[in-house]
């Protein structure tokens, strides 16, 4: 289907069902093994600002996060959710049918897309450690699922702004990328 569209020249559509047909693929594949790692890389990224502060203890090993408060501490969990598989996998789908970049810039895009993502997550995380350390375990629910999330969803809608609707902006930053390591 995407063979024919490409051929049709019908780019929009072929975005379109090569971005959801690759979103799934990639998420069929991630199972278990890139959860796994996705995972175990946002709780060492969240152990590593926790005991700096030592507002949280992080078990990296069972995916959970002690959050240390005077009244009742509340362990956490690290799991398929807390991840950001499932928005590192649109991210990489969405950006491999993209068409305005070449296949340089989308590799560029795609390592910068999954670094902004990976620390959004970290830092919405110890929003929740923050508030939860702070407020008690009733800030809990408010902490993960609506403030945390909005932020979140903030730093990566500003991700996907950056990088899609706003390609002038973008094509300047992988030029300055570029032009520096061939000068390095």
């Amino acid at each position: 289907m995407l063979s024919v569209l490409k051929r049709a020249k019908l780019t929009a559509f072929s975005f379109i069902v090569g971005s959801v047909g690759m979103f799934f693929i990639l998420m069929a594949v991630s199972t278990p093994y890139w959860i796994w790692f996705f995972t175990h890389a946002v709780i060492n990224g969240v152990s590593l600002l926790s005991g700096v502060t030592h507002m949280a203890t992080t078990y990296a090993k069972y995916g959970l996060v002690y959050i240390n408060n005077n009244l009742n501490p509340v362990m956490m969990t690290i799991d398929y959710e807390c991840s950001g598989i499932i928005e590192t996998t649109a991210f990489a789908s969405l950006l491999a049918f993209y068409p305005m970049y070449s296949r340089k810039e989308k590799v560029f895009y795609l390592i910068l897309g999954l670094l902004w993502i990976y620390l959004s997550n970290v830092i919405r995380l110890m929003i929740v450690i923050i508030m939860v350390h702070v407020g008690g375990a009733s800030m809990f629910y408010l902490a993960h699922t609506i403030i945390g999330r909005i932020v979140f969803y903030i730093l990566v809608i500003a991700l996907y702004y950056n990088v899609f609707t706003y390609s002038r902006l973008s094509r300047g930053m992988y030029k300055n990328f570029k032009e520096r390591v061939k000068r390095a």
